[in-house]
């Protein structure tokens, strides 16, 4: 479902616990407003079923997406800690998929960091291929002082004529 500025404070709450420079508000509300297209994943619930994850205002995922011309930017994309390797991080990247499909975008392009392994890995699995790296990309590392570089990748999507 779209992400709305109500759901930012759970957004929020996911972005500081699983990013080591977490998204600000003011990120958040700024793709908003550009009209960046902004997408929350919650379980869909016909009744009150027992569990917190189950109930449908507890937000399990959330992206968001820069459409330019001939690609779709996959500019944040997570999923809380809570369910990761579960597969909800690939069935969120097949449903990124259907919208490029949908909207006759024939390429997606991600930057990711060399050193989140998972989610390399995952973009590789799912067809994700190098091409650039961004040097310097990512802000300092407050221990250390350095900025880590961005692998930048990309799937090409197959549209129909």
């Amino acid at each position: 479902m779209p992400m709305q500025v109500a759901d930012l404070d759970s957004v929020l709450e996911i972005e500081s616990i699983s990013h080591l420079h977490p998204w600000t508000r003011g990120n958040f509300s700024d793709s908003l407003d550009a009209g960046h297209w902004a997408y929350c994943i919650r379980p869909q619930v016909d009744s009150a079923i027992p569990g917190s994850f189950l109930d449908a205002s507890v937000l399990w995922a959330y992206c968001i997406l820069y459409p330019a011309v001939d690609e779709l930017h996959l500019l944040n994309i997570t999923v809380t800690p809570k369910l990761r390797k579960l597969g909800l991080g690939s069935r969120l990247m097949s449903a990124i998929e259907g919208v490029a499909t949908q909207q006759k975008i024939p390429r997606i392009i991600l930057e990711v960091r060399p050193s989140n392994t998972n989610a390399v890995t995952l973009y590789q699995k799912l067809g994700y291929q190098q091409i650039g790296v961004r040097k310097g990309y990512y802000p300092a590392d407050k221990s250390t002082g350095t900025r880590e570089d961005a692998l930048v990748l990309a799937k090409s999507i197959k549209l129909e004529p």
